[in-house]
């Protein structure tokens, strides 16, 4: 069985110089993507998030929080966290950048559920005080299987669409 996502084109570590996958998804729609950095910097990882990088809730992480843009409207708030592999580099935390560090990701495990947003989630998202949004948490992990970075992302469930294609091989013969 082989699984297709969406995600794949994020995940994959880009030619330097490459746009990122984002914005040549919209692109390539004849739209425009783009992001801006709401914060970078180092902080305590909250529970959640250490449990998904295997460390002590607290422990210092690095963090770079983004808005997601289509044509101007915000469509995803993105927070990621790498460990404190990241420290020092431009906090770009993009497959590029962890694959240059080192840090290739081969595996991925992602987790989606859907939630009210808090108040200030809602602001940034433009939402109305009944819209839900989707949350996806995901980490990547190297050969070794250790965690090399934390996604989190709240995507508005109008606005989104999470697509997962499984391909079923004939099985085989034990």
């Amino acid at each position: 069985m082989e699984w297709t996502s969406k995600s794949l084109p994020y995940l994959t570590a880009r030619p330097p110089g490459a746009a990122d996958a984002w914005t040549e998804e919209a692109l390539g729609a004849g739209r425009r993507g783009s992001q801006r950095i709401l914060h970078a910097g180092g902080t305590a990882a909250p529970a959640a998030v250490a449990a998904m990088l295997g460390l002590t809730a607290g422990s210092t992480v690095v963090v770079r929080r983004r808005i997601i843009e289509l044509d101007g409207e915000p469509t995803e708030l993105t927070v990621t966290y790498p460990p404190n592999m990241a420290a020092g580099t431009p906090l770009a935390c993009t497959a590029t950048l962890l694959a240059a560090l080192g840090h290739i990701g081969v595996r991925v495990v992602e987790d989606v559920t859907a939630l009210m947003p808090l108040d200030g989630e809602r602001e940034q998202l433009c939402l109305g005080a009944a819209e839900p949004v989707l949350r996806l948490a995901r980490t990547t992990y190297d050969a070794a299987d250790s965690p090399v970075q934390a996604d989190v992302m709240l995507m508005p469930t109008g606005r989104q669409q999470l697509r997962y294609e499984i391909s079923l091989a004939p099985s085989r013969p034990g």
